[in-house]
């Protein structure tokens, strides 16, 4: 199905929150990591002076083809993740935003099969010009694989039973190709299920996070900002499930506190390079009339004058376990839905 850019819908989460707490020099240059269809960067760019600029990533092509519509000179478009903000030829930020998760355009188009509503092509890209999708990553990935992305990005209890059937299915000769084809294995497969919970919603997200990298992506991406954003810029991120959440509190609590060389206990303590602020919740109001709302969570923190360099962590400390596409394990915690 060919579509339009504006040919699906979206309600911007946390906007008039997000934006409050980013710009706060309105000659400054902004990062929007995630543009989706415009919410968060046409407001930015509201808050701006003449002077001011944005420079806005997404990796979804449809996503740029909407952003081009925007005539204003102050706004850049990447296509590209934003884990590469470090590569554009960004000098100094005064905020970064990153509205995490998959999109409601790209949830709702069936065409591009983030949904089990549909039975569409099971691709899942949110960069629909690069990569392996869905589809062919079941079509070769063993049993070990398949269970520990199930397991550790979707959270699924049943990851076991899930990867046999999706193994069993391959062995059998009929190669999984279509959400409706994927829904239908998960479901025989997961014995039990949640109230109101689809049985695929589990490994649906998954498969999505693993094909596209996301957690990977997020660390480097807040990596990213915490070089390039200068004293007192912001840092904001609205997550929608716990994986993301976990990995956003976990950094800005790591980069926030006072961190003694243990190698050197009588040593003064290593300066801290952000300032925790904020935890943000969406109103009632907002989830009321957006449920997509009712799991977003928007943390803020502000850059210190540490600089980049400073704080790096010792030689010789532990490293922490890999996950089956190359970023941490991450740890259990809730589902979320969309950010926007």
């Amino acid at each position: 199905m060919n579509v339009g850019p504006d040919a699906w819908t979206h309600t911007t989460v946390l906007l008039a929150e997000a934006v409050e707490a980013l710009v706060h020099a309105p000659d400054g240059c902004y990062v929007d990591g995630t543009f989706g269809r415009g919410g968060h960067a046409r407001a930015i760019l509201a808050r701006l002076s003449p002077q001011g600029r944005l420079v806005a990533f997404d990796k979804d092509p449809q996503a740029i083809a909407a952003g081009a519509l925007i005539a204003d000179p102050r706004l850049r478009l990447v296509h590209a993740s934003f884990a590469a903000m470090v590569q554009q030829g960004i000098t100094q930020l005064q905020g970064v935003l990153l509205d995490l998760g998959v999109s409601s355009p790209q949830l709702d188009d069936p065409a591009r099969g983030f949904s089990f509503r549909f039975d569409a092509p099971l691709d899942m890209r949110m960069d629909t010009t690069r990569g392996e999708t869905a589809a062919d990553f079941l079509a070769r990935a063993d049993e070990r694989q398949l269970t520990q992305v199930i397991r550790d990005y979707g959270e699924e209890r049943f990851a076991v039973q899930v990867a046999k059937a999706l193994v069993a299915r391959r062995q059998g000769g009929a190669t999984i190709r279509t959400t409706g084809e994927l829904a239908q294995v998960v479901a025989a497969a997961v014995k039990t299920r949640e109230p109101g919970q689809n049985p695929a919603t589990r490994t649906f997200q998954a498969l999505r996070i693993h094909v596209n990298a996301e957690l990977e992506e997020l660390e480097q991406g807040l990596s990213a900002a915490l070089q390039l954003l200068a004293p007192s810029g912001r840092l904001v991120v609205i997550s929608f499930h716990s994986l993301e959440d976990r990995i956003v509190k976990q950094f800005i609590a790591r980069e926030s506190r006072d961190e003694p060389d243990r190698r050197a206990p009588f040593a003064p303590p290593r300066p801290t390079r952000l300032r925790a602020l904020a935890r943000v919740r969406a109103g009632a109001t907002e989830v009321a009339a957006n449920p997509r709302a009712r799991s977003a969570v928007m943390r803020v923190a502000e850059r210190t004058a540490v600089p980049y360099g400073q704080r790096e962590p010792a030689p010789g400390r532990p490293k922490p376990a890999r996950s089956p596409s190359g970023g941490r394990t991450p740890q259990r915690g809730g589902l979320g839905g969309a950010r926007e």
